[in-house]
């Protein structure tokens, strides 16, 4: 979160609610978002929304079957009808089409990888022939058949505790998001970080999404200071991907990114970075993938400073954020090109 410190006035001295699910996740996740409010001056709440995604994961309905946004459409239509002030949402989750009704920071975004959990503590590729691993996402389903097709892949739903605890149970292993993990401060049941070239995460995987009503401008000025821009310009680079191949946050379709140093430093400015996007599509029984790559540098402070960047006291880094995004379609217009919308239809 970032540590720049508005001076809020009387005309923001309101609490502000902030929209959350009800699950350890999600409140912890909120929490550190009302905790860097508080930090900058802000009174700040939470406030609990519940949303069918709830109800379907206590079911252990898998996300497939209960649609896209089942987990953020419930919070936005709280926030647009001024039950909560602000909304908080795993970036990953939100539809890739934009919303007018609201306005957006990313805060610095946490590790994106995969994790495995695992009974005896082994990684992927230690696990024995034919353990039963547990995941649901059509996207790790087809990149674990590409390395491990012996591997026996089991449906998975729950909160962080119930799909570890499979592992105690029916499971030899578990796929998660890292991201969760580290939120919760359980990242040490983690056997292994698994390497993005192994599993490729979910587009925005690790980045939240903070929201507010887009005329909200008091709401708007408590949350602006947030913003990270290299954690902003990465996740909708990544989402880019996902929305120019017109496919869902089920779909098995992922992207990542990188922050470098350019190659030629000789030349280069102190502050240029180079962001590279990884983009890719497979086929469920791991018999294919495409990858596509795409970069640019930028002139922006360091990758990894705590420090916020907020778009709305730079407008160049809007200008940013969108060429980032342009990033994202090229590679998915270049995945089309090499046959993506079949790989992706084969899964439906």
């Amino acid at each position: 979160m970032s540590n720049t410190t508005p001076n809020p006035t009387a005309e923001h001295s309101r609490t502000f609610l902030i929209g959350t699910r009800r699950s350890a996740l999600a409140t912890t996740q909120t929490s550190h978002v009302r905790a860097a409010m508080l930090a900058a001056g802000y009174q700040a709440e939470l406030h609990l929304v519940h949303t069918p995604g709830d109800a379907s994961q206590a079911a252990q309905t898998p996300v497939a079957q209960i649609g896209v946004g089942v987990f953020t459409e419930t919070l936005r239509k709280a926030l647009e009808a001024g039950e909560c002030d602000v909304a908080v949402h795993s970036f990953k989750d939100l539809p890739t089409a934009p919303d007018p009704r609201f306005r957006t920071v990313v805060p610095r975004r946490v590790d994106p990888r995969e994790v495995l959990v695992s009974r005896n503590g082994e990684a992927l590729l230690e696990l024995p022939q034919g353990a039963k691993v547990g995941t649901s996402a059509p996207r790790r389903v087809s990149q674990i058949r590409a390395v491990r097709p012996d591997l026996e892949l089991m449906p998975l739903r729950g909160n962080i505790d119930t799909r570890m605890g499979r592992t105690e149970k029916d499971l030899d292993a578990v796929v998660l998001a890292r991201a969760g993990l580290e939120r919760v401060g359980q990242l040490d049941r983690a056997a292994e970080s698994i390497d993005p070239s192994t599993i490729m995460p979910a587009p925005a995987q690790g980045a939240l999404s903070v929201e507010v009503r887009a005329d909200d401008d008091a709401a708007w000025q408590a949350i602006s200071h947030l913003d990270h821009l290299p954690s902003h310009m990465a996740a909708v680079a990544e989402r880019a991907v996902l929305s120019t191949l017109e496919a869902g946050c089920t779909a098995p379709v992922a992207a990542y990114s990188l922050w470098t140093e350019p190659e030629d430093t000789a030349d280069s400015a102190p502050e240029q970075h180079v962001l590279r996007v990884f983009g890719g599509v497979f086929a469920m029984d791991g018999s294919r993938k495409l990858v596509q790559v795409g970069e640019a540098t930028f002139d922006i402070p360091s990758p990894t400073s705590d420090k916020g960047f907020p778009a709305a006291e730079e407008p160049r880094w809007q200008e940013y954020i969108d060429a980032a995004r342009a990033i994202g379609t090229d590679i998915g217009k270049n995945l089309l090109k090499d046959g993506a919308a079949e790989i992706v239809a084969e899964a439906d």
